[in-house]
């Protein structure tokens, strides 16, 4: 990943993939993420990892956060890394958060997935690795 360029706040798309219908922390991590400067892309629950990486391309986002309680990120995130490649995109960082068990969150780490939070993570480990993830290697 290359250092960020872009001038302005850091553009962050927040997306529910997958049938999970329950949206309530996305909108609290988004809400922080707005908080701390950030311009956050809210795309809704529900979401095709088609959809979500069209709309990342698309609003030319800096990173995407992915929320999963369904507990069907084992094919969802893939997809959505591998779309990203497709669309030579890779460059967006990744990360995720819901309830993901500890073996699966490896196994998405090693994929690509740049970081994991599982409940009670606080907003501020949050925030902060947004703000890492975005201004990519020293």
């Amino acid at each position: 990943m290359v250092r960020r360029t872009k001038t302005g706040p850091i553009r962050v798309l927040i997306a529910k993939p997958g049938l999970d219908g329950h949206d309530r922390g996305a909108k609290v991590v988004a809400r922080a993420l707005r908080d701390a400067g950030m311009e956050v892309i809210y795309a809704g629950l529900r979401q095709t990892p088609e959809e979500v990486v069209r709309a990342a391309v698309e609003e030319d986002v800096d990173l995407i956060g992915l929320s999963i309680l369904s507990g069907a990120h084992m094919a969802l995130f893939p997809r959505i890394l591998t779309l990203l490649r497709q669309e030579k995109a890779q460059r967006i960082p990744v990360f995720a958060g819901g309830i993901i068990p500890d073996d699966d969150a490896r196994r998405l780490k090693k994929a690509g997935v740049r970081a994991i939070f599982g409940p009670g993570t606080s907003l501020e480990e949050i925030v902060a690795t947004a703000q890492r993830l975005a201004r990519g290697p020293a």
